[in-house]
């Protein structure tokens, strides 16, 4: 064998080696290879080693089936009341089927960006200004529905749509701006208002529990004094009626001390006059003596005399 048969089998087999190399393909994880042979639709290589038969099959597209985000540039919309505005959106979506999404439709992102574009028109319209603003939830949710759905035969999925950004006119954004001041001021007063209301209404409560207790202890204070001076009259009559007690108790003994005593008829007559004397107290203008008591006046005199002249003499 010459060095030139050598020379050839070896290119041989690198040319071999190298064909059949570039006939292999090793799908990575979450893609899928879409092959046709004879220029139509074969199969979808998914994850792992495949080899591909020379010049009759060819891979027509590589597919990655992880989860994409379309930012698209912002869309001139128009709402309902005629205001002019830019909404900035972004769109969540997943390929599903690598068929569809290869022969589905010729160019997947310009078909999801348009379309999103004449969706977003079609919703916006039907709001107002104040309702696209506080409604991007109920956006979001139409738009997904609306564009999911569109996009089922082109075997995609999309999962959520988001506005991004929503930019109404600089006068519109002014005015805004001026009806939000207006709105905190508008608030602002009205909590003042409550708070001054609130304070009045405090005041006035405490003016009326302030009145309330002073009339309690006024009530109070009228009971004490009523319960005093009861408690004062109940206390002198008790002493009244224990002078009066002791007064007869001392003319009770002084009787029963005198009838003890056995006392004459002349004694008698002059505790008489003593009594008449103490009823008279110095006042009585006319005073009748009954006459077994006239009889003894003299007498009583008789000794009245007798005693103060008696008395020098013991001098």
């Amino acid at each position: 064998m010459g060095p030139g048969l050598i020379i050839f089998l070896v290119s041989l087999a690198v040319v071999i080696v190298v064909f059949i190399a570039t006939n292999i393909h090793i799908v990575p994880q979450a893609h899928a290879f879409i092959v046709e042979r004879l220029g139509a639709y074969y199969a979808t290589w998914n994850t792992g080693l495949h080899f591909k038969i020379p010049f009759i099959d060819r891979v027509a597209k590589k597919v990655s089936l992880m989860e994409k985000v379309a930012d698209f540039e912002p869309q001139a919309v128009i709402t309902k009341d005629n205001v002019k505005m830019q909404i900035d959106t972004v769109v969540f979506f997943q390929i599903t089927d690598c068929k569809l999404y290869t022969y589905g439709v010729e160019n997947p992102m310009a078909a999801i960006e348009n379309l999103t574009a004449t969706t977003l028109r079609n919703i916006i319209g039907e709001l107002e200004l104040d309702s696209t603003l506080t409604s991007r939830d109920i956006i979001n949710t139409k738009m997904r529905s609306i564009l999911d759905e569109a996009t089922d035969p082109w075997g995609i999925k999309v999962n959520r749509v988001e506005l991004k950004n929503i930019m109404p006119p600089r006068e519109i954004q002014d005015a805004m701006e001026k009806q939000m001041k207006a709105e905190r001021e508008r608030r602002e007063q009205i909590l003042r208002a409550e708070g001054e209301k609130n304070s009045t209404i405090l005041v006035a409560e405490g003016k009326k529990q302030a009145m309330i207790l002073d009339a309690e202890a006024q009530k109070q204070k009228q009971i004490l004094l009523a319960e005093a001076e009861k408690e004062s009259r109940i206390r002198k009559a008790e002493g009244e009626a224990t002078a009066i007690l002791d007064v007869q108790t001392a003319t009770a003994e002084g009787i029963k001390k005198l009838n003890e005593s056995s006392p004459t008829d002349a004694i008698i007559a002059i505790k008489s006059l003593e009594a008449f004397a103490k009823a008279a107290d110095g006042k009585a203008t006319k005073i009748i003596i009954p006459s077994n008591i006239q009889s003894l006046a003299g007498l009583a005199t008789s000794v009245t005399e007798l005693v103060k002249t008696e008395t020098p003499k013991a001098e």
